[in-house]
Order: structure tokens, then C-alpha cells, then sequence
């Protein structure tokens, strides 16, 4: 008997645990939508519903069996009651409520509860089985409206789940769908096990297991929430842990003897379940600030994307106008004039340069970072990218002065790439370097091919080598108040490894220049 009763609380606590837990998963999901806020509702009450059936089928004295009843009928207003709303607000986030919903449908309800807890639905007990389980209670005339409201809100929420199948399409069509089955599963196992088994065949033993025959409408429900609305994986696994942690302290309870035994283990059982929930609360809390921070990093880096084009386009056009006067293609000008298009040449390009940088930031942060490796002649690229920098050399009084000693040496680059690499070093040389100039020239070394930008600037300590093609590393630019973002030589570091290369600097030290070598595979 001792047995028999532990594996029926048993089935009931691992129910009512599974469905705590769905409840409060999907809600945690989203606090604000109307559908998770009655579904865990409906869960909640289930779960109340489901312990007061299963204590009603345990010996007790007749006075506390009476408000066990009375408790199942009060409970059961409010349970049909949320399934009615479930089905109509299912599956919308938001769903306005009328007036008479508010204040009239409600109140109806409220009040029919309370009067199933006075004698006008349940006046006294009639009759106890010999384990002192009350098996009959004189009804009264308040019954009856017990019944009609119940049964309405059955046929209404059954109705409106028709209804929406009919009316719905593609993904809301499935998910009614699946809660109608839960609906009809439900219910095919209340009108088995709590209708025609105990009236047709005299067998009552399966009264108690109520949550079992709830079961398949949340877990339903629960799946066409979970299935459509993309829960994140995280959470499920952390629902499941969850779950089964409740159960093996559930199995502790059902082991016990004593009453004392039973006691301390069902304790440890509720605050087991209640870490449970929280700790389902706090996974959801999680991924939520985890996808914002997602969400918004994918938006900064989209503006990010957005402004750099919308800036670049005028800004090369200015330059396209000023090459125009500077190159003499506009007509004969000033030197005047022609010194000033340099100045907005030189100033829009670096401009440019710093726009490149943050956009190109954005896309590794992205993931948008895509290399276009062929073979390509070091020579001219090299010697186009020097001659496009020459006027920034002039400007600062500099010579700037281009070596290539293997004319037609073929490499394995991304050529765009490239070019923004060597051309963030030799502006980054101009800056650094007050007198002398910039070389640029190509090497060729143990079957590598070597691009060199060399410069009589400052120099870069020792201690500063290693650091330097880091994020935001600058060097001395602050003390010499240059502009930048300190991410040029960062991505010139990812693209060139990207491409297969390596890329280090060099310098003997303060106010002996300094070398910054890339090499890469020949063909």
C-alpha cells in the first residue's frame, strides 16, 4: 500500500515538476507577452488543481476532505477559466481585452469560485470509504452553476482553437494546430480515466493522477511555442537539468518511510524546484543580454558600414576635383592654387584612410573580412602605390623614393588589401619622419618576396616592438600629436597573415628610423 501510494506521488511529482518548469521557461522567455503570461498561469493552476485531486484520494479526516472537494471545485473555476484564455490569446504577443471581458466575464468568474466554497455546492460529507477517503458529499443548488460555467469555457476555448485552425495560415495554423492535439489527448484521458473507468467499471485508482492527464496539453502548447518561436537551445538544455535534478530528489521523497523522512525530502524537493526556476530565470536573462549585445553590435557596426560610404563618396569627390586643379587636367592655375589641391588631396586621403580603418574593423567584427588571394606583380603595385603617396611626401617636405630592383616578381595578395596595407605604412613613415624621406622597395629572400618601408623618423623603442601591431597601439603619435585610430597597423597585421604573409617592424632605436618589412609567398 506504502508502495503503491509513493509511485502514484511519484507520477504526480514528476508531472507537476515538468510542468512547473515549462510554465516558467516560457514565460521567463518573454515576460511581456499575454500567451506566456497565461500559459504559466494555466500551469500554475494545474499544478494546484492536480495536489488537490491526488490529496483528495488519501485518508483524511471528513471536515478537511469536505475543503479538499470544495478546493478541487474552487481551483477548477479558475483552471477552465485560463485554459478559455489560453486558447484565445494564443499565440499573440499582445491581445486587447473588452470591457466585458474586464468587467464582466472575470467577476463572474471570481464569484462562482467563492461560492464553491460555501455550502451552496458542497453542504457536508455523506459517506467515507474504510480508508477514510470521503466518497460521497451532498450536493447543493450552487452546483449547477459550477457546472455550466466550467463546461461553457470548455466549449469556448475548444471553439475558438477551431476557429483559429480555420482561420490561420502556415506557422500559426501549426502551432494551434498542436495544441489542438494536446486538447484532444487531454481530454481523451479525462474521459477515460475519470469518467468511464471509475463509473462504467466501478475502477477509480487512476482519480488521483490528474497532472498526468493535463500533461499532454501543456507539453503540446509548450512545444508550439518552443518549435516557433526559436527558444533558445541554452535554455532547453538548462530546463531539461533542471527537471531531472527534481526528479531524483522527488525520487528521495518516494523512498522515504518515516514521516519525518518524507517531510525533510519533500522539502528538499520544493527548494529544489524552486532553485530550478530560478536558475531557468537566470540562463534566459543571459541569452537575452547576450542577443542585445549581439543586436547591437551588429547595428553599430551597420551604421558604422552605412556612415563610412555615405562619408567617402564626397569626400572623393573633393579629392577628384582637387587632382583635377593639381594635375593641371582643370586648366593652368597658381602654384598658389596647385600647393592648396595638394593640401585637400592629402587631407581627404587621410580622412579616407581613417574611415577605411573603422569600417574594416566592423566587418572582422562581423565576420565580413573576405580574401581575394591571386598572383599579382609586386613591382607595379608597388610602384603605382608610391607614386599615389608622393604629393603627401612633398607636402611635409620629404622625398619619398621607390626602389624596385625584381621588376615583373609575381606574389601570392589579396591586391587591394595590399595596397591598403603599404599605403597605411608609408603614411603612417611621413607622419613619424620631421626631415629625410621614406623608402619603399622590394626585396627577395629565401624564395619570399619582401616589401620594405623604411623611413629617417623617430624611431621606435625596444620595448614598444612588441606591442605595436595591437588594437589602438599608437606609439608616440599622442606626443606627437598626429591623427589616427590607432588601428592601421592591427589590420595591416590581420590582413597580411590573412593573406598567407608576415609582417614585423624594426628600428635601432630613438631618432634612427625605423623598417616595417611584409613578406609574402612568390608564384
Amino acid at each position: 500500500m506504502i508502495f503503491a501510494f509513493n509511485l502514484d506521488l511519484l507520477s504526480v511529482g514528476i508531472t507537476a515538476a515538468g510542468i512547473g518548469l515549462l510554465g516558467f521557461t516560457i514565460y521567463f522567455n518573454n515576460q511581456a507577452s499575454i500567451t506566456n503570461r497565461t500559459f504559466l498561469a494555466f500551469s500554475l493552476i494545474t499544478i494546484l488543481w492536480s495536489a488537490a485531486n491526488y490529496a483528495q484520494y488519501q485518508s483524511t479526516p471528513s471536515l478537511i476532505g469536505l475543503w479538499i472537494v470544495r478546493a478541487i471545485i474552487f481551483i477548477g473555476c479558475w483552471h477552465a477559466f485560463t485554459f478559455f484564455q489560453l486558447c484565445y490569446v494564443f499565440p499573440e504577443s499582445q491581445v486587447p481585452f473588452s470591457k466585458t471581458y474586464k468587467f464582466v466575464l472575470i467577476p463572474i468568474v471570481a464569484l462562482t469560485s467563492l461560492l464553491t466554497l460555501t455550502p451552496l455546492v458542497f453542504d457536508q460529507v455523506q459517506a467515507t470509504s474504510a480508508t477514510g477517503v470521503v466518497t460521497q458529499i451532498q450536493n447543493g443548488p450552487g452546483i449547477a452553476l459550477f457546472a455550466i460555467l466550467v463546461l461553457a469555457f470548455i466549449i469556448a476555448g475548444i471553439v475558438t482553437l477551431v476557429r483559429k485552425v480555420v482561420n490561420s495560415k502556415d506557422v500559426e495554423r501549426r502551432q494551434v494546430l498542436m495544441m489542438c492535439i494536446g486538447t484532444l489527448l487531454t481530454f481523451l484521458c479525462i474521459v477515460t480515466f475519470n469518467i468511464i473507468l471509475p463509473a462504467g467499471f466501478n475502477d477509480a485508482r487512476f482519480l488521483p493522477l490528474s497532472a498526468l492527464f493535463i500533461f499532454p496539453l501543456i507539453a503540446c502548447t509548450a512545444y508550439a511555442i518552443f518549435r516557433y518561436h526559436l527558444l533558445n537551445v541554452k535554455v532547453l538544455a538548462t530546463e531539461v537539468v533542471a527537471f531531472l535534478l527534481s526528479v531524483a530528489t522527488l525520487l528521495e521523497v518516494v523512498l522515504s518511510t518515516g514521516g519525518t523522512q518524507i517531510l525533510f525530502h519533500a522539502s528538499v524537493f520544493c527548494l529544489v524546484l524552486a532553485f530550478s526556476v530560478l536558475m531557468v530565470r537566470s540562463v534566459v536573462k543571459e541569452v537575452e543580454q547576450r542577443e542585445e549585445i549581439e543586436r547591437l553590435s551588429n547595428e553599430k557596426s551597420e551604421f558604422m558600414s552605412f556612415a563610412s560610404h555615405e562619408i567617402r563618396n564626397p569626400i572623393t569627390a573633393m579629392r577628384g576635383y582637387a587632382s583635377l586643379l593639381a594635375d593641371g587636367t582643370a586648366g593652368e592655375v597658381s602654384d598658389q592654387v596647385r600647393d592648396i589641391a595638394e593640401k585637400i588631396q592629402v587631407n581627404g586621403d587621410t580622412v579616407l584612410s581613417l574611415i577605411s580603418e573603422f569600417l574594416n574593423k566592423s566587418k572582422l567584427e562581423l565576420g565580413q573580412i573576405s580574401y581575394n588571394v591571386a598572383a599579382i606583380d609586386l613591382g607595379k603595385t608597388i610602384a603605382s602605390i608610391g607614386e599615389g603617396f608622393k604629393a603627401h611626401a612633398r607636402e611635409k617636405g620629404l622625398g619619398l623614393d621607390v626602389k624596385i630592383d625584381f621588376p615583373g616578381l609575381m606574389t601570392y595578395a589579396d591586391e587591394a588589401k595590399l595596397r591598403e596595407v603599404v599605403g597605411n605604412l608609408i603614411d603612417n613613415s611621413t607622419k613619424y619622419t620631421k626631415s629625410g624621406g621614406v623608402t619603399v622597395s622590394i626585396e627577395k629572400r629565401n624564395g619570399m618576396a619582401r616589401v620594405v618601408v623604411a623611413d629617417t623618423g623617430v624611431g621606435i623603442p625596444q620595448e614598444t616592438i612588441s606591442n605595436l601591431f595591437q588594437k589602438f597601439s599608437r606609439a608616440d603619435a599622442q606626443k606627437m600629436n598626429l591623427l589616427g585610430t590607432g588601428l592601421g597597423l592591427y589590420l595591416a597585421k590581420t590582413f597580411i597573415e590573412g593573406m598567407g604573409g608576415k609582417i614585423w617592424a624594426e628600428s635601432d632605436g630613438k631618432d634612427k628610423g625605423s623598417r616595417f618589412i611584409i613578406e609574402l609567398h612568390t608564384v
